[in-house]
């Protein structure tokens, strides 16, 4: 079966707009579990603008309370600054079960494109190593069309988490059986190398099943934007639920 993580950054979006601590992120998060979710995953970023480091250590030990995977995603090229630690140094601290390497720049509302392997392989692979010993497993975040999925295998890494906005653009369009082929097509050369094969972006109860019956042995979706937006109409509990008989 698919795992279902879920990623609470929306929650603390809207803590963030107001302050305080509500909507409580913790709250939710549990939420979530209770309702059966399988992991949560975060994404700090340096700016701060959803979920912030204090919010990663207090669901880290949620987590490892509730024996469930906690996946940080993140740039692990950007500097720290005041508030954010780095990437690295926020698995250090936390030990997740699964460290998402992304590429995502500081001004970008949120991710969109993969690694270019050309570009960034040997620059990852030192990172990779080094979370390696903390424990994580590392994904990293690639789109479906790139040629060279495989050298992830090669740099260490032990999964791709395949960008699954293009598909869920043409889904959402009417027409997404090319899109399908192409991720099919993607996660068939990943396993190829020994990669397991994650996704996400921009996933829903509307696109996830028609995803998962093409698209051969994904391990893992991590959904926030959509789950959340449904929650508000239905329910966390309702809504995780609602994923889960689709899984």
């Amino acid at each position: 079966m698919t795992q279902l993580s879920v990623n609470v950054n929306k929650i603390a979006v809207l803590r963030n707009s107001r302050g305080g601590t509500d909507p409580d992120v913790l709250q939710a998060a549990r939420a979530c579990l209770d309702a059966g979710a399988h992991g949560i995953t975060v994404h700090p970023r340096p700016d701060r603008r959803h979920i912030h480091a204090e919010d990663v250590l207090a669901l880290s030990a949620l987590t490892a309370e509730r024996g469930v995977e906690f996946n940080i995603e993140g740039n692990p090229f950007a500097p720290p600054r005041e508030g954010y630690p780095g990437l690295l140094p926020l698995c250090a601290q936390t030990r997740p079960a699964q460290a998402t390497l992304v590429p995502d720049g500081d001004g970008q509302l949120t991710s969109d494109h993969g690694f270019d392997f050309g570009r960034d392989a040997e620059r990852l692979r030192p990172l990779i190593a080094e979370l390696k010993t903390y424990g994580c497993r590392v994904s990293l975040f690639v789109d479906a069309g790139n040629p060279d999925i495989a050298e992830a295998a090669a740099i260490g890494a032990d999964r791709v988490e395949l960008y699954t906005g293009p598909y869920a653009e043409a889904h959402a369009a009417g027409d997404a059986t090319a899109m399908l082929a192409l991720f099919g097509d993607a996660a068939r050369r990943a396993q190829a190398a020994g990669l397991g094969v994650n996704a996400g972006h921009d996933l829903s109860q509307d696109n996830l099943a028609e995803f998962l019956r093409t698209v051969p042995d994904v391990l893992e979706v991590s959904i926030g934007h959509a789950l959340i937006s449904e929650a508000l109409y239905d329910g966390l509990d309702a809504t995780v639920k609602g994923y889960l008989r689709l899984l």
